[in-house]
């Protein structure tokens, strides 16, 4: 469920992108990112870097394109998000706060939080999300160079990183405890050997 409401603005986004103009992807997009920090306030959750930066991005992209700029296009438009979303992530990195901790915290053990391993954990899987970004924004800039490429096959690369995220947001935290709970049992098996 987290994982959706994560998701929600830039499904949203990449959804009407296809089928309504810019403008109204990114107003759409806005309200669904003020939507999912509505539902995080009634769970008593805390305001998350990620989603206030997202309806920051939707919304002043929104206002970007009612004010200034009226009739840009869609890959445009689709260039601008995901140049807002690899700055997002990547700039969550550089301030020592990757993005995906927040939600981490909320969904384990505090004695899970306060192991180790688990910072490091959300490094590396804000890092496959920045990874994933920058393969969304090398895409977007696809059409500018390949004139005539539909704005459908961008947002198909864009889905296909987007869900090798997902998996490895799902998979590596399991892993990483899988091979901890293992390490105690190796490390009894391999110290008779040792002391052979």
């Amino acid at each position: 469920m987290t994982l959706f409401l994560i998701l929600a603005p830039y499904g949203a986004f990449a959804s009407l992108l296809l089928l309504a103009s810019g403008k109204v992807s990114v107003f759409a997009a806005a309200a669904v990112s003020l939507a999912v920090i509505a539902i995080d306030f009634i769970r008593g959750r805390s305001l998350k870097l990620l989603a206030a930066s997202s309806a920051a991005l939707y919304g002043g992209i929104g206002l970007y394109l009612a004010l200034v700029d009226v009739s840009p296009s869609n890959a445009t438009v689709k260039l601008a998000v995901d140049a807002g979303i690899f700055i997002i992530s990547l700039g969550s990195i550089l301030i020592h706060h990757p993005f995906t901790l927040q939600y981490a915290i909320e969904a384990v053990p505090a004695e899970t939080a306060a192991m180790p391993g688990f910072v490091r954990t959300n490094y590396i899987v804000t890092a496959v999300w920045t990874a994933a970004a920058l393969v969304m924004l090398i895409s977007s800039l696809a059409p500018f160079y390949v004139p005539g490429m539909p704005i459908w096959s961008t947002l198909a690369v864009a889905a296909a990183a987007r869900n090798s995220a997902v998996y490895f947001t799902r998979w590596y935290p399991r892993y990483r405890r899988e091979r901890r709970a293992a390490a105690p049992s190796n490390a009894l098996i391999a110290a008779p050997k040792a002391s052979s």
